[in-house]
């Protein structure tokens, strides 16, 4: 159980430079730390339901973590309005239907949808143009209408649902209309938080969870406070970093952590 809450304590720590670096808001990181440690420990009950509980930790653990990213970007004045409203509302319509429909669906099934979803983004990421070098543009440019409507409910939808933030999806499309990855990635965290918002909810009230010992819901609250300890002081430390990782680099390390991830999630048995 020590040896579970150390491990979950010093990646607490990864995930926050994550949150501030790349806008995960530790979506990418705590699912699969949360899934392999479930299936290792394998405590009663849990291992039926490891990949929910890891979704719904993450999201828990994402509402505190992007809200604290967030707050230092603003301060930072690296947050524009244009781009963070009226996406953030759609994607928070979206994550509350993507928060159902996981609850509905096994564990298994929840599994592979995430390592999908992590190839589909890396291969993306990799073939279209506009992500790893921005295009050459006077200013970047604003977003659709219906990039803003359809675009936010699919984000929601996907992001609540594998228990991600969205980052995977917000920092690409705002990469793609010109803005700098130091940019981006900042403003993926102030729309992670209505997606986490949502889950947590969702989850942690879902009638369908077999609630165990330190559980609300899907939700562990033991493994979430772990993973915020080791996470918030990174957060407040790793902030200085912001815009000085030159924007080539911060994209290729971006795209690599994706890799590193779903290399992870097959190790730990997908």
């Amino acid at each position: 159980m020590l040896t579970s809450f150390l491990t979950l304590l010093s990646l607490g720590c990864l995930t926050g430079i994550t949150t501030v670096l790349f806008g995960f808001g530790g979506g990418f990181i705590t699912v699969p730390v949360v899934y392999g440690v479930l299936t290792v420990t394998a405590r009663p009950g849990a291992d039926a339901d490891a990949m929910h509980v890891a979704v719904a930790t993450s999201a828990a653990v994402m509402v505190v973590n992007a809200s604290a990213a967030a707050l230092a970007q603003w301060r930072q004045g690296r947050l524009r309005r244009e781009y963070v409203w009226p996406l953030a509302a759609f994607i928070a319509a979206g994550a509350v239907a993507g928060s159902f429909a996981a609850t509905l669906i096994g564990g298994t099934a929840l599994s592979l949808l995430f390592a999908a979803y992590l190839l589909v983004t890396i291969a993306d990421s990799l073939l279209r143009k506009g992500f790893l070098s921005v295009t050459q543009r006077t200013r970047p440019q604003p977003l659709e209408r219906r990039t803003v409507t359809f675009g936010g409910i699919g984000i929601g939808l996907v992001a609540a649902g594998l228990g991600v933030g969205g980052s995977v999806m917000t920092v690409p499309l705002l990469r793609r209309r010109g803005l700098p990855m130091a940019e981006a990635t900042a403003m993926a965290n102030p729309l992670s938080v209505p997606v986490a918002v949502a889950a947590t909810l969702v989850y942690a009230l879902a009638p369908t969870a077999a609630a165990g010992p330190g559980q609300l819901g899907y939700v562990d609250l033991t493994a979430g406070a772990a993973l915020l300890l080791g996470s918030l002081p990174t957060i407040a430390v790793a902030r200085r970093l912001t815009g000085r990782v030159p924007d080539r680099v911060h994209s290729i390390a971006y795209v690599a952590l994706l890799v590193v991830v779903l290399i992870v999630m097959l190790a730990v048995g997908l």
